[in-house]
């Protein structure tokens, strides 16, 4: 075996060791993000609504949240996004939406 190819897997390894464990030093990131909706109750809002909502329909229905907070809950909804525990939609007018995912 080549001496560089060598290096190169092992570099590879370590890079892979690395992410696997910054995946899991921050997987808690996607679990607190989930209580944060429970406790704000994000989760019954959007089914209650009965279909998609915007980010400002959201804001508006979180009747204790500060409107001071409301580019807060537009993170939480990404990371939420992210996780997949919501789906972004597309309106006409370039809005997003978020929906719940079809396994809620």
């Amino acid at each position: 075996m080549n001496m560089g190819n060598a290096n190169g897997e092992h570099a590879i390894e370590a890079l892979q060791a690395q992410a696997h464990i910054w995946r899991h030093a921050f997987n808690f990131v996607s679990f607190m993000s989930l209580k944060c909706a429970l406790d704000l109750g994000i989760l019954d809002i959007i089914h209650d609504h009965g279909k998609p909502m915007t980010i400002t329909e959201l804001v508006s229905a979180l009747q204790m949240l500060n409107p001071a907070k409301a580019c807060d809950i537009y993170r939480l909804m990404r990371i939420l996004v992210h996780s997949d525990f919501f789906a972004r939609q597309k309106l006409d007018n370039d809005a997003q939406e978020e929906v719940l995912t079809p396994f809620f």
